[in-house]
């Protein structure tokens, strides 16, 4: 029998592919940092080279991939809640960032982003803000997997003084990441409400020239593409077509405001829709037509957006709510089904990221991105269907293992690659300086 490094044992296997797929009795073997082996439980008991780790009362599962994060915002949880979406950017978001945005405030939120992404199940974070450079850092000691779309927008922020800066910056972090094994770096244009379309066409030019990922929010509401229209004649979605913007390396974050033709486009292009079913209904977005798009062939992939706006950063909970968001859109029980969750958090993710052939599912030969999720509460029992007790009844508190690349990152719940005391320390720190911060701004608005 072939050598293994590690040999994991739970009690369940959902590998993704194939589709509807649960393994019992099998174990999965790990040869450096990929997958060498699925293999029956007493076969694989007598690998006598590897590391044995018993899952008792798991289910093994690719890691989670997050597509749409502002990890450095997780400083901001809780601290603008309750307001539509122009007003909690306007009013609350955009001037406190003016004011306490900067290389120590991103990686003390990053880092608590981290710690909770991790113990949450991602394995792959995609991230957009400020500061790109000092959250590659701590994405890269803690062993997360990411990419790092850096902001492009037609203000001066902290990070840089105007959208040709921000462009400048970014295609030299871009560089410096171009052969790390983790760590990708992408084109982060905000919207086309806040960039122009000279910018915008550049980032066109840049992105087809360099194979890169271009990150962008997009029709979140009504009003969005209503202003679109009275201020350029086209749907943001017709103007990134228009521009060149619209294709395979394309993500289009939350996508709530759609009409037929708008999933059409995104179908021709095959651009891919990244859903943020939690922040969008905190924030009284919308909802986007997932049970559509997927029924058009549209790529959906998860996002939990960032702390700010969702509160918690957790992809089951996300697919959950996904799942069930999606059946009353549509007066159909059917809609987002449990399956469609999940792979919208899994292998759909790798497919956004152009990543299916090494991330998202379980088979040999992709990379050892796994996690294990513990099933043995009262809430999960009797084991009818795992997949259903894993999208419905999870409180998304239950990853008891994670790896990345073969490497543990989290133990039994504990985190290996971030010392959990020195993050929260830090992120309180932060309370007093953004409360002084909210408490000038709520008196400006008397």
């Amino acid at each position: 029998m072939s050598e293994y490094d590690t040999v994991l044992h739970p009690d369940f296997l959902v590998p993704i592919v194939p589709r509807g797929q649960v393994l019992t009795a099998h174990s999965v073997a790990l040869n450096g940092d990929h997958i060498g082996a699925i293999i029956p439980r007493a076969e694989a008991q007598k690998v006598v080279s590897a590391a044995h780790i018993d899952l008792p009362g798991c289910v093994l599962l690719p890691g989670f991939i997050n597509l749409h994060c502002h990890a450095a915002m997780s400083l901001l949880r809780g601290y603008a809640d309750d307001m539509p979406l122009m007003s909690w950017l306007q009013r609350y978001i955009w001037p406190t960032e003016q004011k306490m945005v900067s290389p120590d405030f991103v990686r003390d939120g990053s880092d608590l982003a981290i710690a909770e992404l991790l113990k949450g199940g991602t394995t792959t974070l995609v991230d957009n803000y400020y500061f790109p450079e000092i959250t590659a850092e701590q994405c890269d000691s803690a062993g997360l997997r990411a990419l790092l779309n850096f902001p492009i927008i037609d203000v001066e922020t902290a990070w840089a003084r105007d959208a040709q800066t921000c462009i400048n910056r970014g295609l030299a972090l871009r560089d410096r990441y171009r052969d790390h094994d983790r760590i990708e770096i992408g084109f982060g244009p905000h919207s086309t409400y806040s960039v122009s379309e000279s910018t915008l066409n550049q980032v066109a030019m840049l992105a087809e020239e360099l194979d890169a990922p271009v990150h962008i929010h997009l029709q979140e509401t009504k009003e969005e593409v209503l202003n679109s229209v009275e201020r350029c004649g086209l749907r943001p979605i017709d103007l990134l077509q228009k521009l060149g913007l619209l294709g395979p390396r394309t993500h289009c974050v939350h996508m709530n405001a759609l009409g037929e033709q708008d999933i059409e486009t995104l179908a021709l292009h095959g651009a891919h829709v990244v859903h943020c079913p939690r922040s969008n209904l905190k924030l009284g977005s919308g909802i986007s037509p997932v049970q559509k798009l997927l029924d058009r062939g549209v790529n959906v992939a998860l996002g939990t957006d960032g702390a700010a706006s969702n509160n918690r950063l957790s992809m089951l909970a996300e697919a959950q709510t996904a799942s069930l968001i999606g059946k009353v859109q549509y007066a159909d029980p059917q809609a987002v089904n449990a399956w469609s969750a999940l792979e919208m958090a899994t292998l759909s993710g790798a497919r956004a990221l152009g990543q299916a052939h090494r991330l998202g599912s379980i088979e040999c030969g992709k990379l050892a991105d796994l996690i294990a999720v513990d099933l043995s509460g009262a809430h999960h029992l009797p084991q009818h269907d795992v997949v259903s007790n894993l999208i419905y009844a999870s409180g998304g508190n239950e990853v008891l293992w994670s790896w990345i690349g073969g490497r543990l990152v989290v133990r039994d719940g504990e985190l290996q690659s971030l010392d959990y005391n020195d993050v929260a320390q830090r992120a309180l720190q932060w309370s007093s300086q953004l409360d002084a911060v909210r408490s000038s701004l709520e008196h400006s608005h008397l």
